[in-house]
């Protein structure tokens, strides 16, 4: 790889500004699914498959600028500047582990036959077995290189004061590391896709509905509580600054 090139180099300010665009428009959403709840039922199904297919195509969209910025620097996404400590813990392979959609769905839907139950408890398996496939992918690069943990790499390819010859050196020994790990992001980005798709045609319209819902609340709630406890982290910092 040539010295500067744009993959070794990625900011959170060249992601903030989508993402705080795209949780407002998951706030909005939120609201139309948590009203559509209330006021529809089976007989509208058009209308809800309408909405069901902007929500999913809102999702899209985020899936297609995290894979922009993996492309840039795909270790980054492991711990990404965006994210309160709280989201970071959620983060399995840069972002949600595909089965906690199936969590979601046994929280917020309650009227699931015994067809569905059997039909999703059958796909948790099938996607277990897929994570640790994954997982197990992942392992085998980080045991192939005796450098440091990914998140490690992160910092370390972000120097780009050092000689020519150096920086160069790195990014050649790293480059095939970095395509390898980017490859199993796109492989679970994939199957969080793929996973959320199955789950939908397991449920009826009225269910998805809850379902998606109930995936746009905990994510919304989740950034709250960590930017309010970032918030009040940074209050604390400043008081003992103070004294």
């Amino acid at each position: 790889m040539p010295r500067g090139s744009s993959r070794t180099n990625i900011s959170a300010g060249s992601f903030e500004p989508f993402l705080q665009g795209w949780l407002r428009r998951q706030e909005e959403f939120l609201n139309e699914l948590t009203t559509a709840q209330n006021t529809l039922d089976e007989s509208s199904q058009n209308v809800m498959r309408h909405l069901i297919s902007r929500v999913l195509a809102h999702y899209q969209e985020y899936f297609e600028e995290k894979s922009r910025m993996s492309h840039r620097n795909v270790f980054y996404m492991f711990s990404p500047a965006w994210f309160t400590p709280i989201e970071k813990s959620f983060l399995w392979i840069a972002r949600f582990k595909p089965g906690l959609a199936f969590s979601l769905v046994m929280n917020s839907v309650n009227d699931l036959s015994e067809n569905q139950v059997e039909r999703l408890n059958r796909l948790r398996f099938e996607t277990r077995v897929e994570e640790k496939d994954l997982m197990d992918k992942l392992a085998k690069i980080q045991e192939s290189v005796a450098a440091l943990p990914l998140m490690g790499l992160t910092q370390q390819l972000g120097i780009e004061h050092l000689r020519d010859g150096e920086i160069i050196e790195v990014n050649e020994e790293i480059e095939i590391l970095r395509t390898a790990v980017e490859n199993v992001v796109t492989d679970a980005d994939r199957l969080r896709t793929k996973t959320a798709d199955s789950v939908m045609g397991i449920l009826s319209p009225f269910q998805s509905l809850k379902y998606l819902a109930a995936a746009a609340q905990l994510q919304l709630r989740v950034r709250m509580v960590g930017t309010q406890r970032e918030e009040e982290r940074r209050h604390q910092t400043d008081t003992w600054n103070g004294w």
